[in-house]
């Protein structure tokens, strides 16, 4: 598998362009899935993800071949899709859409299927949780996407958010504490496993 990408690396710095698809298509999926929970947007999920490999073309000369494509692309793609997140920010006009905003398989009818009220309530603690979400700052919510969701390590971690590791440990600390603050009134919090989080892991 990594013979494959080097041997890709290698004939796109010598000049054949086409062979980028190699790398595109083996790492497109894992790249739009971490700027998707960054940006929370599909649009801006696309354009970051489209951004990342446009990057990661143009900087392929000094891509040292003993490291991972994949992580390093992975790397630019969080970049990428933060710093988009931080200029959507500083638009008051931007509305994007909410990071939990996608399909859930719970939804489907089944046979058995949630009823009305159960519905509701559960449309209910979606918007507490999307509301949660939204009052984080940009580095917290993707140092906690990172940290919860992606389950990447600290130093991955700093080193997409551009801080030492002690700063992305406490960015991860306040999205923590934030949320649980945010949703301690609701009930069904089971999407985002908030109660079942130690602040202790934080700190290691």
């Amino acid at each position: 598998m990594r013979n494959i990408e080097q041997e890709a690396i290698r004939s796109i710095l010598a000049g054949d362009r086409d062979a980028y698809r190699v790398l595109m298509e083996r790492h497109l999926p894992a790249v739009l899935r971490v700027t998707s929970r960054i940006t929370g947007n599909p649009v801006d999920a696309e354009e970051a993800a489209q951004e990342a490999f446009l990057r990661a073309y143009n900087k392929l000369p000094e891509f040292r071949e003993q490291a991972a494509f994949g992580t390093w692309v992975y790397r630019i793609a969080m970049n990428c899709a933060l710093n988009l997140v931080e200029r959507r920010s500083r638009d008051l006009g931007w509305n994007a859409v909410a990071l939990d905003d996608e399909p859930r398989a719970e939804n489907i009818a089944v046979s058995h299927g949630p009823t009305p009220e159960a519905e509701l309530l559960d449309r209910e603690a979606v918007s507490q949780r999307e509301h949660a979400m939204q009052a984080l700052t940009p580095m917290e919510r993707t140092a906690f996407v990172l940290r919860h969701v992606e389950d990447q390590s600290m130093s991955v971690i700093a080193t997409a958010l551009g801080v030492p590791v002690n700063s992305a440990k406490q960015a991860v600390f306040r999205a923590v504490s934030k949320l649980r603050r945010e949703l301690a009134p609701v009930r069904q919090v089971s999407a985002i496993p908030i109660s079942s989080m130690s602040l202790a892991k934080e700190r290691r």
